[in-house]
């Protein structure tokens, strides 16, 4: 069905069309955000369980050697000399395997999705970000349903990778259809609403891991890939009855005044006269990305480890850290856009770069998940984290004209993603050298933020730019 020709679907310039664009892009936006929940919850779990089945690891003596040595990791050496104990000795292979493993996962999140944003952002362009959107939504959906089948690590990343490129192809269609369905005033408006769309996902997913009977176990965790795979519905439902952009049928329409352009390249981001564009729009995108990727996200598996470890152990400390992590990150992401209208695209981006850093950076060296400050700094950390994904819809639109707008930003989104993945890949030494601690690795990668108070001065203010054809 031909979204053009279907009369029954009213169009996107109409107030039922800019509504169910609206309704459809953020419940579409918080279905991926349910999988960042799920890539953060389960990577951990998941993995020592696959671990189990494939010989690699025992589960069972992990959980009691954890339990025995707690996170400590200079405690309980077996003599005077130093030496630690066979089993210690095996409990660190066994943490620095799990955490390769994690990391592992996590880069199939990361590289899934840039390479979705690439593939649907072009698919967007070219077909129509409706059509792009409801596609990305059944990849999403279907290939989480697959993961659920998992009988080996490989297997899970392999059907993970698959299911985000769906994720990653959401976010540009997204975006794009919302920037030209909405215009004006109301651009700061919607791409608040979008940030927090994720960060609602986020919210729910580790919401319900904290009830009981839904924990994240090694035990327990495939039942995350049913609820992830639950927007299958939405995406048919977006496929046949969710209008086009009018901008963009426009430009594929023409008129007397203005001939109809032919479908963008995929590569036309990456030359002449776009290529300084995009290179910013990656920059801009990374930061947040790798802060939040690539620094924050040890958080949880450093928390299931201690709560793992706790006396009386505390199994659902992993997923209310993501829990207090997202509800604030709601509210900065709704206020991202806004602030960035009040303060100024660059001045924003400069002093919510500041703030994470300082907080990530304290966190890390001074706090343990079991402390009372603990979770109160996690959830400042959400907050100015989620600033920035409600700063990007925003901005990252403005740079780029129509034609290439959809491409563009996954282009730049999803780079990022793809950067933040190498550096997962980079923190494989890091998780040998530190033996699996979670909190130093944490440590050294929150410097990113720091480089984001240098980059945003490159990027142009946009402050005072409308979309442009």
């Amino acid at each position: 069905m031909s979204h053009a020709a279907n009369q029954s679907t009213p169009a996107a310039n109409t107030p039922l069309g800019r509504w169910l664009v609206l309704i459809v892009a953020l419940v579409g936006w918080l279905g991926a955000g349910v999988d960042m929940a799920v890539t953060q919850l389960v990577g951990r779990a998941a993995m020592i369980d696959l671990l189990d089945r494939a010989g690699e690891l025992d589960a069972q003596q992990f959980a009691q050697f954890n339990k025995q040595f707690g996170s400590d990791r200079k405690a309980n050496p077996a003599s005077s000399s130093g030496e630690l104990s066979p089993e210690r000795k095996q409990l660190d292979a066994w943490r620095t395997l799990v955490g390769q493993w994690f990391a592992r996962f996590m880069c199939a999140f990361l590289f899934g999705a840039a390479a979705g944003g690439l593939l649907f952002g072009w698919v967007g362009d070219r077909f129509g970000r409706a059509r792009g959107m409801a596609a990305s939504i059944v990849c999403y959906s279907a290939m989480a349903g697959a993961a659920y089948h998992a009988q080996t690590p490989v297997q899970l990343l392999g059907a993970w990778f698959l299911a985000c490129l769906g994720v990653g192809g959401m976010w540009p269609n997204g975006v794009a259809l919302l920037s030209e369905a909405w215009g004006g005033m109301s651009r700061s408006m919607v791409s608040g609403v979008m940030g927090v769309a994720a960060n609602i996902g986020l919210f729910l997913m580790n919401t319900l891991a904290t009830r009981p009977g839904f924990g994240v176990t090694p035990e327990s965790w495939r039942w995350t890939m049913l609820i992830a795979a639950a927007p299958l519905v939405l995406g048919v439902f977006a496929w046949l009855f969710v209008p086009e952009s009018p901008k963009w049928l426009a430009l594929r329409r023409g008129n007397a005044e203005r001939p109809a352009q032919p479908p963008v390249a995929m590569g036309e981001v990456f030359r002449p006269p776009l290529l300084g564009i995009t290179v910013v729009a990656i920059a801009l995108a990374t930061i947040p990305m790798m802060g939040g990727w690539g620094s924050a996200s040890w958080m949880q598996p450093w928390a299931s480890e201690v709560g793992e470890a706790a006396s009386p152990p505390d199994t659902a400390l992993q997923a209310r850290v993501g829990q207090i992590r997202a509800l604030p990150g709601m509210l900065g992401s709704l206020l991202g856009g806004w602030i960035a209208v009040a303060l100024g695209r660059r001045l924003t981006f400069f002093l919510v770069s500041l703030c994470a850093f300082g907080i990530a950076e304290y966190i890390y060296g001074y706090l343990v998940p079991t402390d009372a400050l603990f979770l109160p700094f996690v959830g400042a950390l959400g907050f100015f984290s989620g600033i920035y994904y409600g700063w990007l819809p925003l901005c990252l639109p403005e740079l780029f004209p129509t034609r290439s707008r959809s491409t563009g930003a996954g282009v730049g989104f999803n780079f990022g993603r793809i950067i933040t993945a190498l550096t997962l890949v980079a923190a494989d030494p890091l998780l040998r050298y530190f033996q699996g601690d979670y909190a130093r690795i944490g440590s050294v990668t929150s410097t990113i933020f720091a480089l984001g108070m240098v980059v945003i001065w490159f990027a142009p203010d946009t402050s005072r730019r409308e979309l442009t054809d």
